[in-house]
This record gives C-alpha cells, structure tokens and sequence, in this order.
C-alpha cells in the first residue's frame, strides 16, 4: 500500500511532516493498493457478506409481516432518508469534495449487526432491528452502488471528483454488484441447503472477513496518519455531526410513526449504525482510495460504535429511572 498525490502539485509524501496540511489537498491523496492490498481487499468484501448471508432467514423478516407500515418506513429512511438528509447537509456546509463523498458512501451503506447488538442492549426490539439489517444488507448488491452514484451525481463537488478519476458509471455498477451479490447468493443458498454448515462457517467466516479487512485498514492508517494528523480535528467533529443526524433520523422517524418505544430504540440504531467497513473496502477497493473520502469511513466506523454506546448508556438510565430493570 502506498501514498500518491492524485495530481501534479498536489501534496506530496513531503507533507508528512508538515506541521499543517491544506485540508483540501486529501482531495488529491490516493490510497494505492498492492496487488496483496487489493486481494485483501476484495476477500474481506466476499466473506464479509458470505457471512452476512449465511445468517438470513425467512425468520428474520418476522417484522415485515407483523409491522408492514414501520418496517417500510424503516427501510426506507434507512436506505433513503440517510442519502437525503446527508445530500442537504452537503449544501449547506462545505466540505473538501473527498470527505463529502466519503459521507455520502457512508450514509448509501446498509446497517451492521452492531446495530442489532446495540438494540439488545438498549432494550428495543430486536426482532424488528434484525429484520431491517436483513433487508438492508440483502438489499445493499442493487441498491449500495446506484444510491452511492444517485447521490453523488446531485452534489456537483463529488460529481466533479468522480469525473476527475475517471470513474465510469457502468463498470462501478457492475463490478460492485458482482462483488457484492456473487458472496450474497452463495451464502444464501449454502444456508438454505445445508443449514447446519452455515451455523458452524458463519461465525469464522465473519472473523476472518473483520480480521482482514481491520489487517489492511491499520496498515492503511499507519502509513495514512501524518497526512491525517492535521486535518483529525475536522474529521472527528464531521464525524460527530453527520452521525448525530443519522441517530437524530431514526429516532425523528420512530416519534413521528407514533411507533412503541422498543421499536423506536430500534429504528434509532438501525439508521445511526451503518456498515463502515463495506464502505471502505468500496472506496478503497472500487473508487480509487480517495484520501479524504477514506479518512471520513475510517472515523465514523469508529466514532459510531462509541456514540452507540452513549446512547444505550442514556436510556438505561432513563429506564433506571422510570422503574425499569
């Protein structure tokens, strides 16, 4: 794995030891993988939703029939309402074109299993949180690569960076898809044929994908971090917000469908918790390594797993409060 300045006069491996760094010169990085990057790449991807898949059941839809209304809503602020709200914050503030389209593949990811974890914690409605990262993560081959290119599109600084790759729509379409759905359906069906394989490979298959893919994402960081030291301090606070409002979207969502308090602590997590680790292996394995944009899924996916736990740490005392063990 290597550094590059993406265009002549761009920052160069110089800047390392700079003591400032021009925030908008991560829109010229580029995180250049190996031929062994890239294979770690590409194989954190195919068992991470190899495992994903072999976990999905008819059974873990239970929501969609007894919920119809509050899981649609769900799903849809979940797989819309994210991209939406991250769309408008985008033409409000500005930020280096990178780090918004880091945002904005962020925001198109579906949820992870943490978010069922958190649920569980908190008191919420497990079932109904399962079910939504079950529809999410199926849904994510289709949905994840032409939401991130939708959005994109619309927000002229990320247009023009994309543009400025030479990234073709088309192929980014068809390659993400196949590497997202080739994994999706083999699982699918390994778990429905042989159902007891699955249970004893899901586990591992999971560890070795997180394993991978944290392997290459710390040796990433490691080489990336002087370019990154002086441009944390915006990281970390767009990190925040951005994720603030996600949290914000489902609970705002749950309160308005007038949904009982389990479900509304589910739709919480469910759009606070989005699956920043796809979103890195996308950017740095199909849209180049972009610097800034890599940057933003590296923070978030560790910021909203500790902004989670505030959360369950809050309404465990408020149910403390009210009488509830």
């Amino acid at each position: 794995m290597v550094l590059r300045p993406g265009a002549p006069g761009a920052a160069d491996a110089r800047i390392a030891y700079a003591p400032r760094v021009d925030i908008g010169a991560l829109d010229n990085l580029r995180i250049v993988l190996d031929p062994v990057g890239q294979a770690g790449i590409a194989g954190a991807i195919v068992l991470l939703m190899f495992s994903i898949a072999l976990g999905l059941r008819v059974a873990d839809f239970v929501a969609l029939a007894a919920a119809p209304r509050l899981f649609a809503a769900g799903f849809v602020v979940q797989v819309i309402g994210l991209p939406f709200v991250t769309w408008l914050v985008l033409r409000v503030i500005d930020v280096p074109a990178s780090i918004a389209l880091g945002m904005l593949v962020v925001a198109c990811c579906p949820g992870g299993a943490v978010s069922n974890f958190l649920t569980w914690l908190a008191r919420g409605n497990v079932a109904f949180s399962v079910s939504l990262t079950a529809a999410s993560s199926a849904a994510a081959a289709l949905l994840t690569p032409a939401s991130i290119l939708f959005w994109s599109s619309l927000h002229r600084p990320t247009a023009g960076l994309l543009e400025s790759i030479d990234v073709s729509p088309f192929a980014f379409l068809v390659q993400t898809t196949v590497l997202l759905l080739v994994p999706l359906v083999a699982g699918m069906l390994v778990a429905r044929h042989w159902p007891a394989f699955a249970v004893r490979i899901r586990r591992n298959a999971g560890r070795a994908g997180s394993v991978l893919l944290f392997g290459v994402i710390a040796w990433g960081t490691w080489q990336f971090f002087p370019y990154l030291r002086a441009a944390l301090p915006l990281l970390v606070t767009i990190a925040v917000l951005h994720n603030a409002l996600a949290f914000a979207l489902g609970a705002l969502t749950g309160a308005i469908l007038r949904a009982p308090g389990d479900v509304r602590r589910a739709l919480t997590f469910e759009v606070g918790i989005q699956n920043s680790g796809l979103a890195l292996v996308i950017l740095l394995g199909q849209l180049q390594g972009l610097g800034g944009a890599a940057a933003i899924a590296g923070v978030w996916g560790i910021w909203h797993i500790v902004a989670g736990f505030i959360i369950v740490s809050a309404l465990r005392a408020v149910d403390r409060r009210g009488g509830t063990k």
